[in-house]
């Protein structure tokens, strides 16, 4: 992937006219409500999950989020919110994002996000793992499997860290843990704000920056479930649809939408979910840093016509 050009105020501190809680809710809405393939959104749901469990579950984590201090811990925090999540919805919608989102909201106000994130997860310890194993044990998550070291199964293990470095490379969630949040920090956030840029709506934004990580990235979701060929192959297919053209252009569309098709045509095991956490963590630090302002633009808005 061509990175676009780095914004520098990823990196420099900015207060956010929005709490914690709701610039958690506000990034799940947003990722939700996107067209994005092979997702759930406003207009498609999956046979054992819908919209409106990804939205309900949004408001609910608002709450652990906004009761924030700087003594909590990110294994309490995830804890929470997963458990409020089961109790809204009965289901898992979020476990992914929401392993991306407490490191970005431990960031203390007025404090660097790259700097912010490294003291975060140097800081964890064995009750943040403990606590974090108990939150997937709760959530339940699919096609996880079984793996010889560090599965969830097994014994919490005293350094969270180092069960994430040996998950890293078929997982894309505890890939962010070793290297510092370089997709969410370095990929998606100026992904989105180049979009921005160019007069986009949100939507577009949001559809644009799934499609660029997807062909960049291949989803681990879709290689847990699939296995590595087909995540490989999808990431060739979002490809083919960021060369067919921009929002707005027909052949993007056509391209999108056969993508979307094709994602939805093994009973959602395609479902791209790994690239939507990250897309989730993205707009949640975008909103923090001021990039995506209000009032929010969903849609391209067309020109006046002016009839004479």
């Amino acid at each position: 992937m061509d990175r676009p050009p780095e914004n520098p105020s990823v990196f420099a501190p900015r207060a956010s006219s929005l709490s914690r809680g709701q610039r958690a809710t506000l990034a799940i809405v947003m990722e939700t409500c996107a067209p994005k393939p092979g997702n759930v959104h406003r207009g498609a749901d999956f046979d054992d999950v819908t919209f409106f469990d990804f939205a309900a579950a949004a408001v609910a984590i608002a709450s652990p989020f906004d009761a924030i201090t700087p003594e909590t811990r990110l294994g309490t925090l995830v804890y929470e919110a997963v458990a409020v999540t089961r109790n809204a919805v009965g289901r898992n919608t979020n476990l992914g994002t929401l392993l991306l989102l407490g490191p970005l909201a431990l960031v203390q106000e007025g404090e660097a996000v790259a700097d912010g994130i490294e003291r975060v997860l140097a800081g964890l310890d064995a009750e943040d793992a403990q606590r974090i194993y108990a939150a997937i044990r709760l959530a339940q998550p699919g096609g996880m499997g079984r793996v010889e070291e560090h599965d969830v199964a097994d014994s919490p293990p005293a350094d969270l860290l180092r069960a994430m470095q040996a998950a890293a490379e078929r997982d894309l969630v505890a890939r962010q843990y070793v290297n510092q949040f370089d997709q969410v920090l370095h990929d998606v956030v100026p992904l989105l704000a180049h979009g921005l840029s160019r007069g986009w709506g949100l939507a577009d934004v949001i559809v644009r920056t799934h499609l660029e990580m997807m062909a960049s990235h291949p989803d681990s979701l879709i290689g847990r479930k699939c296995g590595p060929a087909v995540a490989e192959d999808s990431a060739r297919r979002a490809r083919r649809v960021l060369d067919a053209g921009l929002p707005g252009e027909e052949d993007y569309a056509t391209a999108l939408a056969d993508l979307d098709f094709w994602l939805r045509s093994d009973h959602h095991r395609r479902n791209p979910g790994t690239t939507a956490d990250l897309i989730a963590a993205g707009l949640f630090a975008a909103l923090g840093e001021g990039i995506i302002k209000q009032p929010y633009l969903w849609t391209t808005r067309q020109k006046e016509i002016r009839h004479p």
